[in-house]
């Protein structure tokens, strides 16, 4: 008997790409991306090419559980792209602005006519950058190896 099937132990780290075309693939992307961090000034639209795109510190939720028993979180710098965006609009943050850091709490999407929409990128703080889609194309892309969470600890959302 010959079993090929895949164990556990045959996995390999290796950097996260992943790509969401309907809202189920996005609340994974948008899991993975809770509470990553960016300089205000590492988010870019580029009209022409009709792409958002934003450089994260993005923390490894899904190594979460054993950086828990073995300690050493983890962050690593990742690409989140929004592909087929007619427009661009920000809320409560100033694109461009290096002396502010902001922390990513969710990625959304509202269905509009024809495949159309609107994804939501919700910061803490009430910031918010909304991007009216011709389709929903999101890449999430990590470009670097982790490192450890200069914090020592995972994100919490607990008050103080």
């Amino acid at each position: 008997m010959n079993n090929d099937d895949a164990r556990f132990e045959d996995g390999a780290e290796r950097p996260l790409r992943l790509q969401a075309l309907d809202a189920d693939d996005l609340a994974v992307v948008s899991a993975l991306c809770q509470d990553a961090v960016l300089p205000g000034h590492q988010m870019q639209f580029d009209r022409k090419q009709r792409r958002f795109a934003l450089l994260l510190n993005r923390f490894r939720w899904e190594e979460h559980a054993r950086a828990t028993r073995q300690g050493g979180f983890e962050r690593v710098q990742a690409v989140l792209t929004v592909s087929d965006v007619l427009s661009a609009a920000t809320d409560g943050i100033t694109p461009g602005d290096r002396d502010t850091v902001l922390s990513l709490l969710s990625v959304g999407f509202t269905a509009g006519d024809d495949g159309t929409g609107r994804v939501l990128l919700t910061f803490a703080g009430n910031g918010a950058v909304a991007l009216d889609v011709e389709c929903l194309d999101v890449t999430l892309t990590d470009v670097t190896r982790p490192y450890l969470a200069p914090a020592g600890k995972a994100p919490s959302h607990k008050e103080p």
